[in-house]
């Protein structure tokens, strides 16, 4: 089923139906073999017509990455990071990433808000595709619609220093996205990662404070 125009896709979600016929031309010809090969793109940040979403597609090496758009009428499929936070394959389990995944969940759950795993972790839970090693990190998403203080962003961090491997987690806030461990630190200022611009910030929940 091809989904709506008017979807509300957000940064991190995975989508399935980019055609190759869409890339550029210049497109690398790495680029060309993975989106041939079906594998989903990441929604990112960057502001683009309405009926498009910047995404990223991603390759088998850290180095791999590549900045285009899609079509919204190309989405045949969308899964979110919220739909990955419970693993099913313990084939994945030899990786340290995905077994702190297991551990993390109930403390995450127990924040009592909406949250998700990106990254390469996400990505191999939602198809499948080897991507993952010893070193990987553990990347998630916390949607923090109203006012997650510095001190509960402290202990979420105090929580996952004890972890296997190193997580990282972004608070969505209504206005963009923020590091934990920045905000959990003791700058005054943290950067905040919108659709138009990266701007430093006091408090992300209120934008008045921004500063240039």
């Amino acid at each position: 089923m091809v989904m709506s125009l008017l979807a509300p896709v957000q940064p991190h979600d995975l989508l399935w139906g980019l055609p190759v016929s869409a890339l550029p031309a210049d497109a690398p010809a790495w680029v060309v073999e993975v989106v041939g090969l079906g594998h989903p793109v990441v929604v990112r940040r960057a502001r683009v017509a309405d009926d498009c979403v910047a995404v990223g597609v991603r390759g088998g090496t850290r180095d791999q990455r590549y900045a285009t758009v899609m079509q919204r009428a190309d989405i045949s499929r969308r899964v979110q990071p919220e739909q990955l936070i419970e693993v099913t394959d313990t084939q994945v389990d030899q990786w340290p990433a995905v077994r702190a995944l297991r551990q993390i969940r109930p403390l995450m759950d127990a924040l009592g808000l909406p949250w998700g795993v990106a990254g390469s972790v996400g990505f191999q839970l939602a198809c499948g595709v080897a991507v993952l090693h010893q070193l990987s990190d553990l990347d998630l998403i916390l949607r923090t619609s109203d006012f997650f203080s510095r001190e509960q962003a402290a202990a979420l961090v105090a929580a996952f220093d004890e972890s296997i491997c190193r997580i990282d987690l972004q608070l969505q806030t209504p206005a963009g996205a923020v590091a934990l461990r920045e905000w959990a630190g003791a700058s005054r200022q943290v950067l905040l990662k919108a659709s138009d611009a990266a701007t430093l910030v006091v408090n992300p929940w209120q934008l008045q404070e921004c500063v240039a």
